[in-house]
C-alpha cells in the first residue's frame, strides 16, 4: 500500500508539473489584446494593444545587455469585392484545409485597394550599470524601473495618421495590426541560433478586423475577440 501511495503522489506531481509547463509556454509570446481606429480633426489613426510575455532565454539575452528590436505593422485595405469573400468561403469549405491553410483571416486580396501600410520599430534594452530599462523609438528614449513597466511601454502601438480623405465613408476597409520581434537585428551569433530555435519566434501575427467608416465617431474603438 505505501507504494501505491508513492506512485500515485509521484504522478499527480508529474501531472501538476506537466500542466504547469503547458500553462507557462501558452502564455509566453505575444498575443493582440485590443484594436481600434481613432478619428480626430486630422485624420484616422490605427492603433493596437498587445499581451508580451518573454520567454527565459529571451529575458536571459536581455538582461545581458543584448537590445531587442520590436517592430509594429499596420495596414489598410479597401475591400471592394465582397461578394469574392463570399465566393472563396464557399470554395474553401469544399477544399482540405491543407490547401487552404488554418488561419481563418486567409482572404484572395489580389483585388483590394492597398490604403495604408506602415511600421515602426521599437527597441528594448537594458542597462547592466543602471539596471533599468529603455524604450526608444529613433532618438526619441524613455527608461523604466522594471521590464513590466517596459513592455507595458512597448504592447501600446499606434500607427501614423491616416489623411480622411482616402478613406470613403461608403465603403468597406479591412484593418490589420502585427507585432513581431526583428530577429535580423540581433547580434550575428544569435540570428543563426534565432532560425532554428522557436524560443525567438516572437511574433502575434496579423490581427484583421472589418472597419466600416460610417460607424466611426471619435475615438471609436474595437475590441478583439
Amino acid at each position: 500500500m505505501p507504494c501505491c501511495k508513492k506512485l500515485l503522489s509521484g504522478l499527480l506531481r508529474g501531472a501538476v508539473l506537466a500542466w504547469l509547463f503547458a500553462a507557462t509556454a501558452q502564455a509566453e509570446g505575444i498575443s493582440v489584446n485590443k484594436v481600434e481606429i481613432r478619428l480626430d480633426e486630422v485624420g484616422y489613426q490605427l492603433s493596437a494593444s498587445y499581451d508580451i510575455n518573454l520567454n527565459f532565454r529571451v529575458q536571459q539575452a536581455l538582461s545581458h545587455g543584448i537590445p531587442l528590436y520590436f517592430v509594429g505593422e499596420f495596414s489598410l485595405t479597401h475591400t471592394r469585392w465582397d461578394w469574392l469573400d463570399t465566393a472563396q468561403q464557399a470554395v474553401q469549405r469544399s477544399i482540405p484545409r491543407y490547401f487552404t491553410g488554418n488561419s481563418p483571416t486567409t482572404r484572395w486580396s489580389w483585388l483590394d485597394e492597398e490604403i495604408f501600410v506602415g511600421e515602426q520599430t521599437v527597441k528594448l534594452s537594458y542597462s547592466v550599470l543602471t539596471g533599468r530599462y529603455r524604450i526608444s523609438r529613433g532618438a526619441l528614449f524613455q527608461n523604466f524601473a522594471s521590464l513590466e513597466d517596459a513592455l507595458s511601454m512597448l504592447s501600446r502601438q499606434s500607427s501614423t495618421i491616416i489623411p480622411a480623405k482616402l478613406i470613403k465613408k461608403d465603403g468597406g476597409y479591412m484593418a490589420a495590426a502585427r507585432l513581431r520581434l526583428d530577429i535580423e537585428q540581433l547580434p550575428k551569433p544569435l540570428q543563426v541560433n534565432a532560425l532554428t530555435d522557436n524560443d525567438w519566434t516572437l511574433d502575434s501575427d496579423w490581427y484583421r478586423w472589418v472597419i466600416n467608416p460610417a460607424e466611426i465617431v471619435m475615438h471609436a474603438g474595437s475590441k478583439a475577440e
